[in-house]
């Protein structure tokens, strides 16, 4: 069984995506759906797929939480002629919402990842055909509360082969009334014939301005000084800007480009400093998180040479782009963002010390920045 998600009223930041009755943006999508509705063109599977943290499985409860709303078996409307509703919101006190978010609906399945322990504290890396395993039996069997089925799959690209496969069987045979929503932060990672077998709806990241608005609503805490900030270094995600308000993702960003400014020679108590921070919760991941990320930035806003009008995010920052930019090429850049990407997920999976790691992944940006 799924973690209880905490109530939509609280305030403890983004609620979980089946306890969220709120979604900024990713209108077009929204209205595909109620337009394939009201124009009874309903697809029986829909790939929600676009970057983490940007709203797709928000998105995917409410379209299920909608179908379930529905009165009558066709898409287009009930016995009367009444059409389906024109938005897809509903209340969170709705009954319908309710029991989506306690996972009480009988005429509903959430499918995630699994539980790896007992205790429920750590989900598997991937869902496994056991999770999938009542798929099947959910799907064809008769709707209990109301005259459609619908299950959310958060997320599909997480499926072993295994999981895939008996996902498939369901496609390539669908049953009536019966929708199935995949979220996919990278949808190529689908089978092919998964992919061709649903309706498509691509959502894009967030401007900074939603993501900031969104900051203000979730996270009433944090500095209004700081959100452009936070919501620059989230790159249209506003999952990510949470992560990294939690993390201390400014405060670190802050310390990476006083390092960075040192160019082409840093220094060492700096460089020591920051590996000490690496080896504290959650910092090794943040910093060469954010440490690729602004490299990948900085090297494509030089190739298109628009290095100089780029808005800076932090003071400093445009600086310590404008030296290492003209060090070395962009294709130099590349490599040494392959290397830190590689050598952090590298060091996450065996256990490295985060420190060293750290500290040789800046040193590799010293050696190209004296070059």
């Amino acid at each position: 069984m799924a973690k209880k998600p905490a109530e939509p009223e609280e305030d403890v930041g983004a609620p979980e995506p089946r306890a969220n009755p709120f979604l900024t943006g990713h209108e077009a999508a929204s209205n595909a759906y109620l337009q394939a509705w009201e124009g009874g063109r309903l697809a029986h599977a829909w790939l929600i797929a676009g970057p983490r943290g940007i709203g797709k499985a928000t998105l995917a409860y409410r379209m299920a939480r909608f179908a379930l709303a529905q009165t009558d078996g066709s898409s287009a409307g009930d016995m009367f002629g009444t059409p389906p509703p024109k938005t897809l919101e509903m209340s969170a006190s709705d009954p319908i919402f309710r029991k989506v978010q306690s996972l009480g609906h009988r005429d509903f399945l959430a499918i995630e990842r699994g539980w790896s322990d007992a205790k429920q504290t750590t989900r598997k890396t991937v869902i496994t055909v056991d999770d999938v395993r009542q798929l099947g039996a959910f799907m064809h069997s008769t709707p209990l509360d109301g005259t459609w089925r619908a299950v959310v799959i958060d997320a599909a690209d997480e499926m072993n082969t295994n999981a895939a496969n008996a996902v498939l069987k369901i496609l390539e045979e669908p049953p009536d009334r019966a929708l199935l929503f995949l979220v996919a932060h990278n949808a190529d990672r689908l089978l092919p014939t998964i992919r061709s077998r649903c309706r498509r709806l691509d959502l894009r990241p967030l401007s900074q301005g939603q993501v900031q608005t969104l900051i203000g609503r979730y996270r009433p805490d944090i500095k209004a000084a700081d959100t452009p900030a936070l919501a620059a270094l989230a790159d249209g995600s506003i999952g990510r800007a949470l992560e990294l308000a939690d993390e201390g993702g400014i405060q670190l960003f802050t310390d990476l480009i006083g390092l960075l400014q040192d160019a082409p020679k840093f220094s060492i108590a700096k460089l020591h400093a920051l590996g000490d921070q690496a080896l504290k919760g959650d910092a090794f991941r943040t910093l060469t998180g954010l440490l690729a990320w602004w490299l990948a930035r900085m090297t494509a806003l030089a190739a298109q040479n628009t290095l100089a009008q780029a808005p800076e995010i932090i003071p400093g920052e445009r600086q310590a782009a404008q030296k290492l930019a003209g060090a070395a090429s962009p294709a130099t850049w590349a490599e040494i963002w392959a290397h830190i990407t590689h050598l952090a997920a590298r060091t996450e999976a065996i256990n490295l010390d985060k420190k060293r790691s750290l500290m040789a992944a800046l040193m590799k940006v010293e050696a190209a920045a004296k070059a």
